[in-house]
């Protein structure tokens, strides 16, 4: 398996500013630096695969190739048990063009309506790409509930209607450093770490 040197530079295949700073901080503390597909002004590809791995895949061999450089794409998403796994892969379609995370929001409450199954999991997809094609990648979830009304200023995306198990807090409530000790990137970033870093 490869492995990223301490000061190697990789890229992020994300535009999304919530995604760079939650890897910046993760990676920070192991040499790697990284910048964004986003500042480079790299294009964002289509998602269209079918699973988080294969949306994963898809974007960090298309910011490798344009890049010359190792990239890392995150494809990761809500999915609720009464609405069947959505919004799933398309989560940040249900925000629609204009990312409004509200409106997502209020529309998985919307369409639990009164079930009492307010089951839910964050799913993260990681792929390591080279410019040669070689990828690796990793899957981690992380199981809560759905709670209404939305609590907390914190993080990004659905996190405060997300109640983690185990926890009282949202992940809207928690400071970065309390999420990165459980989230579901915190966790594929770890095995990420174990797999490609070197010592």
């Amino acid at each position: 398996m490869r492995q990223l040197a301490r000061g190697q530079t990789m890229v992020l295949a994300t535009h999304n500013t919530g995604k760079l700073r939650e890897f910046t901080e993760l990676l920070q503390p192991y040499g790697v630096k990284v910048v964004s597909a986003g500042e480079l002004g790299l294009p964002e590809p289509e998602e269209t695969e079918t699973s988080f791995l294969g949306n994963a895949r898809l974007k960090a061999m298309a910011a490798a190739t344009a890049s010359g450089m190792p990239s890392l794409a995150d494809d990761s998403g809500f999915s609720v048990a009464a609405l069947g796994g959505d919004p799933g892969i398309y989560s940040a379609r249900w925000a629609g063009p204009s990312k409004d995370f509200a409106a997502a929001m209020a529309l998985v409450n919307g369409k639990i309506g009164d079930n009492p199954d307010r089951r839910a999991w964050f799913t993260c997809a990681l792929c390591l790409a080279w410019p040669d094609g070689q990828t690796q990648s990793y899957v981690a979830r992380v199981f809560g509930d759905v709670v209404w009304p939305p609590r907390g200023p914190e993080g990004f995306g659905y996190d405060p209607v997300f109640q983690p198990r185990g926890s009282t807090l949202t992940y809207g409530e928690m400071s970065s450093t309390e999420k990165h000790a459980s989230s579901h990137r915190a966790l594929a970033v770890a095995q990420f770490l174990k797999g490609c870093i070197a010592a």
